[in-house]
C-alpha cells in the first residue's frame, strides 16, 4: 500500500523542483502576485505559508531557514520587515489562488496566486 504523497512532483527532478519553488516564492514575496499553472500555484501556496509561519518566530533559526529558502536578499528583507508584521495575528492562509482558465498554447490550467492584504 502506497501512502504519504505529501508534495506534487510537477514532472521535475527534486533538485529542479526545489529550485523552481525557491524562484517562485521569491517572485511571490517581491511582487505579491504572480501567474502560473494551477498545480504550481497550489504547491507554492503550501510552501509560502510554511515560510511565513516559520519566519513569525523571529529567532536565529527562523532567519537562517528563511535565508536558505529564498533566492534574493531583498525578498528576505521584505518578508521580515513587511510580511511578518502584516500576518502576525493571522494563523495561516496567507495566499489566495484565483483560477484564470486555460493557457492558449497547451491548454494548461492557469491561476493567479497573490498574498492577501
Amino acid at each position: 500500500m502506497i501512502k504519504n504523497y505529501n508534495t506534487r512532483k510537477l514532472g521535475k527532478t527534486s533538485a529542479h523542483r526545489s529550485a523552481m519553488l525557491k524562484n517562485l516564492v521569491t517572485a511571490l514575496f517581491l511582487n505579491e502576485k504572480i501567474t502560473t499553472t494551477l498545480a504550481k500555484a497550489k504547491e507554492l501556496a503550501r510552501y509560502s505559508d510554511r515560510l511565513i509561519t516559520n519566519a513569525k518566530a523571529n529567532d536565529l533559526n527562523a532567519k537562517k531557514k528563511l535565508a536558505s529558502q529564498l533566492a534574493n536578499k531583498e525578498a528576505l528583507r521584505k518578508v521580515r520587515e513587511v510580511l511578518v508584521p502584516r500576518y502576525s495575528s493571522r494563523q495561516g492562509g496567507f495566499a489566495k489562488i484565483y483560477k484564470m482558465g486555460l493557457r492558449q498554447g497547451d491548454r494548461a490550467e492557469m491561476a493567479v496566486i497573490k498574498l492577501i492584504s
